[in-house]
């Protein structure tokens, strides 16, 4: 009996040594509340800047899904790829926030025409705009590597407002910015400046 009480004791003690060690792999209930409060505060910056983005510049933000779209990241003349300078500001603003806070996020410039000229020329004038945007961000300190310029041309299903041109499709004559990738926030290492 002396025995088997010792057996039994030595497998408590050998049990609890076992569920002691796996024990060491969980992370601690306050680091774990910490880390979600870091979370939820960096989620609620990067809201904040952008809606602060959406009413500086009167730029329609949508977020989708970790991929944030900027509508109207700039306009353009009719059969023109010249970057305004009342599109820089927001430009700036959007380069200085990805620059600072997602260093690694790949960013894609669309370009788009209104339907007056031919579907070819058409293309490749989205892209020229998308590249004049692309050209500005980089110089604005993003990296070339992680700045793409693609086309849609005058593509249907993409035009805000469905075959106007001139006046009345200025808003076709447009690129928007797609941040693809949220990359890694550096938002909780360093504060950086709001909007």
């Amino acid at each position: 009996m002396v025995a088997r009480t010792i057996r039994n004791a030595g497998f408590a003690v050998a049990l609890g040594a076992v569920a002691l060690t796996g024990c060491t792999k969980y992370i601690k209930r306050d680091e774990f509340d910490t880390t979600i409060a870091d979370l939820r505060a960096t989620d609620q910056k990067l809201q904040g800047q952008i809606d602060s983005l959406s009413q500086k510049h009167d730029a329609l933000v949508t977020q989708l899904a970790g991929r944030v779209r900027v509508e109207t990241g700039a306009h353009f003349a009719t059969n023109d790829a010249t970057l305004s300078e009342e599109d820089k500001p927001l430009l700036d603003d959007f380069a200085r926030v990805i620059r600072d806070n997602h260093s690694d996020a790949l960013i894609t410039v669309e370009g788009f025409a209104d339907p007056s000229g031919s579907a070819a020329l058409n293309r490749r004038l989205g892209l020229k705009r998308a590249q004049s945007v692309r050209d500005y961000l980089v110089s604005a300190g993003l990296n070339a590597n992680q700045v793409r310029a693609v086309s849609y041309g005058e593509d249907r299903n993409r035009q805000v407002r469905e075959g106007q041109s001139g006046d009345a499709g200025r808003d076709n004559r447009r690129v928007s910015l797609v941040v693809d990738y949220a990359g890694v926030s550096q938002a909780t290492a360093a504060p950086t400046a709001s909007l």
